[in-house]
């Protein structure tokens, strides 16, 4: 009755409206799970009961679950080793300013290209401390950490997300998914724009909307403006660390980061070729991401282990209770995602894709050079929706390239770009997406208020991304439409600087 009709939008509609009024995230993914079950089982109560208990066990990914508990085990590690303090006393050598540590923040995103869970949890903890320190919000840096995250992964060959939508081109297409993804590469204008606005606003020191009114808080010592006091617990337990931790040195921060990075990249390639792949890219469309990172977690705390123990900078008794402590804090962040996974489940159930396939037609010759901006917006709704940009590409990708892959290839590859664009920008904004919980949870970021201040933000990319698209649909050409989006977001952000003011000072 409800399944694969307009209602399977419903559930993840009202979690959203609610997130953002409420400010319960929670309790609106609670009510929103509760909706999408009572419609996927037709109002039987215990139908719904046993449907959304089995929707639990099928959606959560324990294995993402454990590699987030790990890390906050390694978190904790390193604080209570002092190779945080190091690493902050080094920085604050080396970083005169808000701008440089928001600069040097926005870089390290960037160089943790291979996983977007890797790069939400990786920056926000080895940054924070520094940015701290120039009294940089809590929601800009969750902003920084987001927008490198997933806008960096879609644009780049050698991740998990460029596996991800390689494995969904269909057979039978005028090119191989890896050769139709970096092909997109140029025509990606959320992500290459997103990026440029983080390192445009960095540089020039300049915030608008809620993100100034945070910035201007963080100025007068409240780092956090929202929510400070969920956060009591790990700042106690930081300031505990810090106090105690005298001996560690900066590599005892960077030297556990790139041997999980290392890793990481490693296990990615060998579980690739496990899986059938001959090489290096076929290796990384078929790895498994998930497993690789939580192998890489634990290499990681094997090498902590020799590299602590030893020289003293941590006792064995403090090392051990690393473990729990790091535990908990990535309890919040757990509890959402297993919520959001939970709600996408529902709508999984509700035959959300059915809906969306029935709903979309691209075949309409009259339209064919709006068709870019089309999926665009779509892809924006669906992710938004869904909290997913992984799904929207399953759903979207092979629809576009059945309709254009045998008669215009170029066409093919803008639309594909849209849908991945469109993708990573509502899963960049919406508050039930996993990336954007775990950039607030690395942040120790209040999640509505990252999920609104970033709002704001991305909206000025996504109207660019508009005009960007209809510009390639007509012109089919990658370096006009790239440069005039470009050209067009710098003179709309010079705009807002003008009218807003400086919230950073000059260099």
């Amino acid at each position: 009755m409800f399944t694969g009709t307009a209602w399977s939008l419903l559930p993840p509609l009202v979690a959203i409206v609610l997130a953002l009024v409420t400010r319960e995230v929670y309790l609106s993914l609670f009510i929103g799970i509760v909706i999408g079950g009572l419609l996927a089982a037709e109002f039987h109560p215990w139908a719904a009961f046993d449907l959304l208990f089995n929707t639990v066990i099928g959606s959560v990914d324990f294995s993402i679950l454990m590699f987030m508990i790990l890390l906050g085990m390694i978190v904790m590690l390193m604080q209570m080793s002092g190779g945080t303090r190091a690493y902050g006393d080094w920085a604050s050598k080396h970083l005169k300013s808000r701008r440089s540590a928001l600069i040097a923040t926005s870089l390290l995103g960037c160089l943790i290209f291979v996983d977007d869970y890797f790069n939400c949890l990786t920056v926000g903890s080895v940054m924070r401390p520094v940015t701290d320190k120039y009294k940089i919000s809590h929601a800009k840096l969750a902003y920084i950490i987001d927008a490198t995250a997933a806008p960096v992964c879609i644009i780049a060959p050698i991740s998990s997300w460029a596996a991800a939508v390689n494995s969904y081109v269909p057979e039978g297409a005028s090119m191989s998914g890896f050769q139709l993804f970096v092909s997109t590469i140029p025509f990606n204008l959320y992500a290459l724009l997103t990026l440029y606005m983080v390192f445009f606003t960095s540089a020039l020191g300049f915030d608008f909307g809620l993100m100034k009114k945070n910035e201007e808080n963080a100025r007068k010592g409240d780092l956090y403006t929202i929510g400070a006091e969920a956060f009591k617990e790990a700042r106690d337990q930081e300031a505990l660390a810090r106090k105690t931790a005298n001996h560690g040195k900066v590599f005892d921060l960077v030297l556990p980061m790139v041997v999980m990075i290392i890793t990481a990249i490693a296990a990615m390639i060998w579980t690739g070729h496990l899986n059938g792949g001959t090489n290096l890219v076929e290796d990384f469309a078929n790895c498994s991401s998930s497993e690789s990172l939580v192998f890489a977690s634990l290499v990681a705390i094997i090498f902590t282990a020799f590299l602590y123990l030893p020289r003293k900078v941590i006792t064995f008794k403090d090392f051990m209770n690393c473990f729990p402590e790091g535990g908990k804090l990535m309890l919040p962040a757990c509890l959402i995602l297993v919520l959001a996974w939970t709600l996408k489940g529902t709508t999984d159930a509700l035959d959300i894709g059915g809906f969306i396939n029935s709903a979309v037609n691209l075949s309409n010759g009259a339209l064919v050079h709006f068709v870019p901006v089309i999926v665009f917006l779509i892809a924006v709704f669906i992710s938004f929706s869904s909290g997913t940009s992984w799904g929207t590409f399953a759903i979207l990708v092979p629809i576009v390239v059945n309709v254009f892959g045998t008669m215009n290839e170029t066409m093919m590859t803008i639309s594909v770009a849209a849908v991945l664009a469109g993708a990573v920008c509502g899963d960049h904004i919406s508050p039930i997406s996993d990336t954007t919980i775990m950039s607030s949870s690395g942040a120790q970021s209040n999640h509505i208020n990252h999920v609104q201040t970033q709002m704001q933000y991305a909206s000025i990319v996504i109207i660019v991304c508009v005009l960007g698209f209809i510009v390639a649909g007509f012109t089919r050409n990658w370096w006009l439409t790239l440069s005039l989006s470009l050209a067009t977001l710098t003179v709309i952000l010079l705009e807002i600087r003008k009218y807003s003011g400086k919230t950073a000072e000059k260099d």
